[in-house]
């Protein structure tokens, strides 16, 4: 009779992590780095850091701040409504509504931002008088060029109406994203063309559009700056007031710096939070954080 051998049980695997030295390398470089920029900027007398302290929370530095959050908000808004219209005019069927909005486009992509700041600024020297009514009919009010469009007014105009040229090219790439079978399972449905996109495209197509609509209105509230040549006393013409008159240059443009960064930084968390909403369920890797980016030792795997 023949011996049935006893199931020998097999070794535990066990499991050794890959190691990664050129991440700790490059870490380390990083590092380094870092801390001699840091040991450098605080060893500079030049940089004058008690000067920086003394105007980071005056007044007109924080009036200059609020301006600029406000310009950016508005002309945000602006730039972001127009956009989706003419996403929409551009996708029309109809040429004539298609080609108005890539016209549009075109031309305010292919103008200096500064320029059209200018040229609002200037406005009243083509139409010293708006008029309000209906084309080539009645006028029912008479408006001053020069008393309505205030320097604030012009610079929300040129940076909202440019903006709404780059908007519509990013809302067009996001409605395109969604694959056309949605739209012909909502037609089936009996939705209409205008419910269609609210209920079923835009939601979908909002993971395509927040990174570059973040980007841009971080770029916006950079762009603001190029206010200052029509005297709108956002951050940096405010810092520029200062240092005109003090001379403490390189101070008061750190100042400002400083104040972009915070609000940047502020702007980054919440596209961050944006994008992870809306990738809910549409992609297995969502942004990584503030904290996580901040790490650079973290796992990429």
């Amino acid at each position: 009779m023949t011996e049935v051998a006893e199931p020998v049980e097999p070794d535990q695997i066990k499991a050794i992590p890959v190691r990664h030295p050129g991440r700790w390398i490059a870490g380390g470089i990083i590092i380094l780095l870092f801390a001699a920029l840091v040991d450098s900027m605080t060893r500079n007398s030049r940089f004058e850091w008690g000067v920086v302290g003394q105007y980071f929370f005056t007044g007109r530095i924080l009036g200059g701040l609020l301006l600029t959050v406000e310009l950016t908000a508005t002309s945000m808004a602006i730039g972001i409504a127009l956009g989706v219209a003419l996403a929409v005019m551009r996708l029309s069927p109809n040429p004539l509504v298609s080609g108005s909005s890539w016209l549009y486009v075109w031309f305010f992509r292919g103008t200096p931002v500064l320029v059209q700041i200018l040229f609002w600024f200037n406005i009243a020297a083509l139409y010293p008088t708006i008029a309000v009514g209906i084309p080539f009919g009645p006028q029912f009010a008479h408006l001053n060029a020069t008393t309505l469009i205030t320097p604030f007014i012009a610079g929300m105009l040129a940076l909202g109406l440019n903006e709404g040229a780059y908007m519509a090219e990013i809302v067009r790439a996001g409605i395109i994203s969604v694959d056309e079978g949605q739209t012909e399972a909502a037609q089936a449905l009996g939705m209409n063309r205008l419910l269609t996109l609210r209920r079923i495209v835009l939601p979908q197509a909002m993971r395509v559009i927040i990174p570059p609509t973040g980007n841009e209105t971080i770029s916006m509230l950079k762009t603001t700056s190029l206010v200052s040549v029509i005297a709108v006393t956002e951050l940096t013409y405010s810092a520029q007031l200062i240092y005109s008159v003090n001379y403490e240059t390189i101070p008061l443009l750190i100042v400002a710096s400083i104040w972009y960064l915070i609000v940047t930084t502020v702007l980054s968390v919440g596209q961050v939070h944006l994008e992870q909403h809306f990738g809910r369920g549409a992609s297995r890797t969502l942004p990584a954080t503030m904290r996580q980016n901040l790490n650079p030792f973290r796992s990429y795997a």
